[in-house]
């Protein structure tokens, strides 16, 4: 298959690239930044239409991952570029293909997990889900990033592509022991002292095993009767507190220092993020992939755990 990765070069694209390249797949990765890929990069800049259309052409799959990074404090310049390098490239690529005489047939487009609320009381699944953004006394914060995931899919849907069959990735955290990405960024905490419990610790942690995050993705792929949300996640979220114990038991240490709300807030600060990629609590449940008859090989965190430090410690050496 010859496959198109808009926005391609950050951890997700990457992981996605490296796969199907090894497969013997037709990958080209669009992107920003070009640098040196085992796969072909095109320039584009995610705004108008240039020579990356020519890419599309009689192309099989499009995968659209294009946005700025939300690892970074939310200052009106940071906010203006989240939405936009989200919606722009969406809108962009709904251009392309009403250019193209043989479109893609499927394109799998960029959500996230966090468009659902604040959900302590139970899980959140693509047909009985609620969506957030309404609710008293949610930090602002918390209420931007589902505007983004809102838009983001707005943009995604409000475009009829009679010839190409849509799905919109609502992806947790995925993890893989490439360094830099989310799961370095947590095995770091553990690694110095501070995995401890992220208090209160009863927010739930969504995620993903790199593996079924792409085996999910082939799953899409192949199977034409599925279009429109799909929620990309372990069937198995659980609460902060025991995902840091076991990803602690998983490295070898039992001691963490916890965090408290201030001491989050002040280190986000330090670190220009946001405490919300910790304390909103994510209990994401994949209904959809599970009634399709999608079987996980790593729907328990201690597993995914393991073989994540595993991989982790072997890169290292």
């Amino acid at each position: 298959m010859k496959i198109v990765i808009a926005g391609g070069t950050g951890q997700v694209g990457t992981i996605l690239a490296r796969h199907f390249h090894q497969n013997g797949h037709n990958v080209v990765v669009l992107s920003r930044n070009l640098r040196e890929m085992p796969w072909r990069a095109v320039y584009w800049d995610g705004c108008k239409l240039g020579p990356w259309l020519d890419e599309l052409k009689r192309s099989d799959v499009l995968i659209n991952l294009a946005g700025r990074s939300v690892n970074c404090r939310y200052s009106q310049t940071s906010r203006r570029a989240i939405l936009n390098s989200r919606v722009l490239s969406t809108q962009v690529l709904h251009q392309a293909i009403a250019q193209i005489e043989y479109p893609p047939a499927v394109w799998l487009n960029a959500s996230t997990a966090t468009i659902y609320r604040h959900a302590l009381d139970r899980p959140m699944d693509e047909e009985s889900g609620e969506l957030g953004g309404n609710e008293a006394g949610e930090p602002d914060t918390w209420k931007f990033s589902i505007q983004v995931a809102k838009a983001w899919e707005e943009s995604f849907f409000s475009t009829s592509t009679p010839g190409t069959r849509k799905v919109a990735l609502r992806s947790a955290m995925t993890f893989s022991p490439d360094r830099g990405g989310v799961f370095d960024v947590f095995l770091r905490l553990v690694r110095l002292g501070l995995g401890g419990t992220t208090l209160p610790g009863t927010q739930f942690v969504s995620w993903i095993h790199e593996v079924d995050f792409i085996r999910s993705v082939e799953f899409l792929i192949a199977r034409q009767e599925i279009s429109g949300t799909v929620n990309l996640a372990s069937p198995l979220p659980l609460p902060n507190r025991e995902f840091l114990g076991v990803l602690r038991k998983a490295w070898g240490t039992r001691f963490g220092v916890p965090t408290a709300n201030w001491m989050l807030e002040m280190g986000t600060f330090l670190l220009r993020t946001e405490s919300e990629l910790v304390l909103k609590s994510r209990q994401v449940i994949p209904g959809r992939l599970l009634d399709a008859g999608f079987e996980f090989r790593y729907p328990k965190w201690d597993q995914a755990a393991e073989e994540l430090v595993l991989r982790w410690r072997h890169f290292k050496t």
